[in-house]
């Protein structure tokens, strides 16, 4: 008599002590309780690896297992097999070789989907396994949100009389009619196509979407993980009316394409509420729109999330603590500054405090926060807002960036006067912030008396835990970058595989360096010391550099080395200084 999946999963589990009676008695009372998956419920309580899971299956059956993440399937193997039938069978068509064709399962037992796919398709079938919650984020890579598919069916759409209206006149003569314009923006193709491009870059955990217009066609990129990626290219006559549905989406004036406009909207993406920011730009061949996607559900706006070491965690909780005083976070365009302000007012955050801040433009809208937008064009600019918030009775002040001088001083001087004051700077390390102050025109002893922190960081990228794998750095390397670990050091990077694109990275965490203001530093700062004096005295007082806390992830395998050097170039004169180098 065949055993059932069940029975024989079990059978095989605690026949190689992969699974204990206890362990088995329990899993089965949780089945009993609240249903599922046997399977499902070893390995999501942890009884059970998931490795251990398909390699017992696999031993059992003879079938052998494959790791779907690190494979990349080819559109013309999708269309073997309908997306209502992988999502049926949670299965997925994985290769076709000549008259074979590999289906990747969950369950070895299910002859009945096998069968279907071979009598659908006249292929001979064969089943490989692979992890049903792998199966399942195949198919919603590849089927349910395929930006393959869906934009070259929404494309061919626009291509039928549908749309006549938009392509028939050449591109620099298209839609100056506003009536015209609107019609065309309102064609279902149309509004398919912009609200695919959206939910693409959502699902892509993209930052930016960039719709750029050429001679003969449009080009989409997105930006993930900081890194630009071409994802699709649609003809020219099309390019007007998504750019503006996505001007109708924002509330700017469609008719107006010659003068720059910025706005935002906000619709529901895969079940959550993304806020997206629009700057359209007028150029030669038409008009550049960038997107910045505004996700608040992946953003991390938790001090503690951030990737930050212990001791930035607790500089930084300590700065944020004190009644009064400036805290200074740098770093270039792109680093994440901003985003460590709003985590660190989300730590303090309290109906007992009095929080405005003064934006441009606002990134995230938070509760509990008053957020001003600065509109220069307007005569609202950081530095008068200031002004306007120092009669507001605030308790904790948060400015976009220092700009210029003016902003500089009356940010000071509110530090002085009792107010916790936050902001930014554009400098590359936290001691340059100090020195950038006085080269603004502050003077020193205003600077020591008001602030208490500052911080330098940097966005790297993550090695994708797909994909990732273990070399030895190289001895002449080693000692080149400063590693003092005796024997090998072993450091670690992706391969690429399809959940990262090939790319070998997925996500980003950041490096960061803080500096707290101590009586020898507040003396450097008076006596206009050098940046590196100064970066001195923090060493010796235990500051974390950049590169140092760049090579400790390294060394942990978060990110890779050549990520460590491509951000903190800058810094190598400066620590050489520091070290006598």
């Amino acid at each position: 008599m065949t055993l059932s999946l069940k029975e024989a999963l079990v059978k095989a589990l605690l026949g190689k002590g992969l699974l204990t009676e206890a362990r088995l008695k329990e899993a089965l009372k949780i089945q009993e309780q609240k249903g599922g998956d046997l399977k499902d419920i070893l390995t999501g309580s942890g009884f059970v690896k998931r490795e251990d899971l398909i390699s017992v299956l696999s031993q059992h059956y003879s079938i052998p297992p494959i790791n779907l993440a690190r494979l990349k399937i080819e559109p013309d193997v999708l269309k073997l097999v309908p997306a209502k039938v992988a999502q049926h069978y949670r299965i997925i068509p994985v290769s076709k070789v000549e008259t074979v064709l590999s289906v990747a399962v969950s369950d070895p037992l299910n002859i009945f989907a096998l069968d279907h796919v071979a009598a659908m398709t006249g292929l001979k079938v064969l089943p490989v396994l692979a992890a049903e919650a792998d199966i399942e984020n195949a198919i919603s890579e590849y089927y349910e949100d395929s930006s393959y598919e869906e934009i070259e069916k929404v494309i061919s759409g626009l291509s039928s009389s549908d749309v006549s209206v938009s392509i028939v006149e050449e591109s620099k003569q298209m839609f100056r009619d506003a009536e015209q314009l609107l019609q065309a923006t309102e064609n279902a193709p149309v509004v398919k196509l912009a609200n695919q491009l959206l939910s693409n870059a959502v699902r892509m955990r993209s930052s930016d979407i960039l719709i750029e217009p050429f001679e003969a066609q449009t080009r989409i990129r997105y930006r993930i993980d900081g890194l630009l990626k071409e994802v699709q290219v649609f003809p020219k006559a099309l390019h007007e009316p998504v750019v503006s549905r996505f001007k109708i989406m924002s509330s700017l004036d469609i008719s107006e394409q010659r003068l720059p406009q910025d706005g935002r909207f906000k619709i529901k993406v895969q079940g959550r509420e993304v806020d997206f920011r629009i700057s359209v730009l007028p150029s030669v061949l038409g008009e550049k729109v960038a997107l910045r996607v505004l996700d608040k559900s992946i953003a991390q706006l938790d001090i503690a999330m951030l990737g930050f070491h212990d001791r930035a965690q607790k500089d930084l909780k300590e700065a944020v603590g004190k009644p009064h005083g400036m805290i200074l976070i740098c770093g270039p365009t792109g680093s994440g500054k901003t985003t460590t302000l709003y985590a660190l007012l989300k730590l303090i955050e309290s109906p007992e405090d009095n929080i405005i801040t003064v934006e441009d433009p606002i990134e995230y809208q938070m509760e509990g926060l008053n957020q001003v937008s600065a509109r220069p064009e307007l005569g609202l600019t950081f530095a008068s807002a200031l002004r306007s918030i120092l009669r507001q009775d605030p308790d904790i002040i948060m400015i976009g960036e220092i700009r210029d001088y003016e902003t500089a001083d009356i940010s000071v001087k509110a530090a002085l006067t009792g107010h916790l004051l936050l902001t930014t700077l554009h400098t590359t390390t936290a001691t340059g912030a100090l020195v950038r102050l006085i080269n603004i025109g502050i003077e020193p002893f205003l600077i020591s008396s008001s602030v208490i922190l500052t911080a330098a960081q940097r966005l790297v990228r993550k090695i994708c835990p797909d994909c990732k794998a273990p070399y030895q750095l190289d001895e002449e390397l080693k000692a080149r970058l400063g590693i003092k670990d005796k024997g090998k050091v072993t450091l670690y990077r992706g391969n690429g595989c399809h959940s990262c694109m090939n790319t070998g990275y997925r996500g980003r965490i950041a490096l960061i360096e803080t500096l707290i203001v101590t009586p020898a530093i507040r003396q450097l700062i008076d006596e206009k010391a050098q940046e590196y004096k100064i970066r001195e005295q923090a060493r010796k007082e235990g500051m974390v550099g950049l590169r140092e806390d760049g090579l400790e992830k390294a060394k942990k395998g978060v990110i890779t080395l050549e990520e460590v050097l491509r951000v903190t170039v800058g810094e190598q004169d400066i620590e050489t200084r520091v070290s006598g180098g």
